[in-house]
């Protein structure tokens, strides 16, 4: 059993901890579905004010659902399509304050209104989106972004 103690709001340091908690759960794991569980637990359980908290996998050129926390969600999505499709498409992060803005946006969740879609880049490809979700609009901010980016490269050995 895993026990983390992680107790700060300030985003910087409740970062730096999640991943070190990360490292923790997924270093001797070389199963990636395994670790995108434990990782998607660990951001359900940590960060604050999320509806969903998961990952897409890049399966025959699509974005397939995998393990995730929250209401049950799409489960397959076009490159392209939607906040996650965009992601996938750029390889670039995605922060959105308001979905409902966004051009294409999917609505798994009609509750979500702000999301942040990170790549998980493998040589040079995607391999899969962490997907982050909230029901407060402009949840997310730059440091969540670069917390997410970080997290993204620490799992793309490991998923």
């Amino acid at each position: 059993m895993y026990a983390f103690s992680i107790t700060t709001t300030a985003k910087p340091e409740l970062y730096r901890d999640l991943l070190a908690a990360l490292d923790a759960l997924t270093a001797d794991e070389p199963d990636g579905v395994a670790n995108m569980a434990n990782a998607a637990a660990l951001l359900w359980e940590y960060l604050p004010d999320l509806n969903w908290a998961g990952f897409y996998r890049m399966i025959d050129g699509e974005l397939v659902l995998g393990p995730f926390q929250g209401k049950a969600a799409c489960i397959r999505i076009p490159i392209g399509k939607g906040v996650c499709g965009a992601a996938a498409a750029s390889a670039e992060t995605q922060c959105v304050e308001d979905v409902h803005a966004f051009p294409g946006h999917i609505a798994c969740d009609a509750a979500s209104r702000s999301e942040l879609v990170v790549p998980i880049i493998r040589e040079g490809r995607v391999i899969a989106v962490l997907d982050l979700d909230s029901p407060a609009p402009a949840r997310f901010d730059a440091e969540d972004v670069t917390g997410g980016e970080a997290i993204a490269r620490l799992l793309s050995a490991r998923v």
